[in-house]
């Protein structure tokens, strides 16, 4: 290819201010710009660390802010590995940036909350404390159950659907989603029936709840109409 069909694609090429010289052909192969596509990746890494705003209020949401924070990094490798093919070096680092300070908020802020949102003079549990153990098939419920039996209890679950909506006094709370949104007979180890003090109340949503009250283990079920039964109940105090 001669010097004036180079001269040619130079001069078409919008935003360029250069001049053939004389030189040789590579002098010219490296003044004229190709297209790069804007990489993908680095795009992705934004948009998820916008989608990852959601984990400020669900620790199980971080892993978007950690997804975007990885799709950053390897769109600036891919950019840097292959710069004549693709741009968006820019936006990569946005969506690193973003996505980093947006998981370093999260568990700072999810880890003030887990330190402090225990009432005064509660003990945290979960449902998995009070599921029975192998080692000791004759107790319908955990040794640690009926440890905690009139013990002061913070625990964390969900309201189980019957129907009502609002002004809720007394419900059964499980302790996942899955029992919570997809209806079925739970566990009987997984269900808490709570009774509201006065003047609490609640509503139904599927938002998580936080509870504290005492804690009554009973080794014999409970009736609950429609569920069977339950062993434990709690006298609660605390919603939120």
């Amino acid at each position: 290819m001669n010097a004036t069909v180079y001269e040619e694609q130079i001069a078409s090429t919008e935003g360029l201010d250069l001049q053939y010289d004389g030189g040789d052909e590579l002098d010219v192969r490296e003044a004229y710009v190709p297209y790069r596509a804007l990489c993908r990746t680095a795009v992705a890494s934004v948009i998820i660390g916008l989608l990852g705003l959601s984990a400020l209020t669900a620790v199980p949401l971080m892993v978007l802010p950690g997804l975007g924070l990885v799709l950053g990094f390897w769109a600036l490798r891919t950019i840097r590995r292959y710069p004549i093919e693709f741009s968006g070096r820019g936006v990569a680092i946005t969506g690193i940036v973003g996505n980093a300070l947006l998981l370093l908020s999260a568990t700072s802020l999810h880890t003030y909350i887990y330190f402090t949102e225990v009432p005064e003079g509660a003990t945290r549990i979960s449902f998995r404390e009070l599921q029975p153990s192998r080692h000791h098939p004759e107790l319908p419920v955990s040794p640690r159950a009926l440890e905690l039996d009139g013990e002061r209890i913070f625990v964390k679950g969900y309201v189980y659907p019957d129907g009502q909506q609002q002004n809720i006094r007394r419900f059964i709370m499980v302790p996942d989603l899955g029992t919570c949104c997809f209806g079925g007979q739970p566990e009987l180890t997984h269900m808490m029936e709570v009774t509201l003090r006065d003047p609490h109340r609640t509503h139904y949503s599927t938002r998580k709840r936080s509870l504290a009250g005492i804690l009554r283990v009973d080794r014999q079920l409970k009736p609950v109409s429609g569920l069977g039964g339950v062993y434990f109940q709690l006298d609660a105090d605390y919603v939120r």
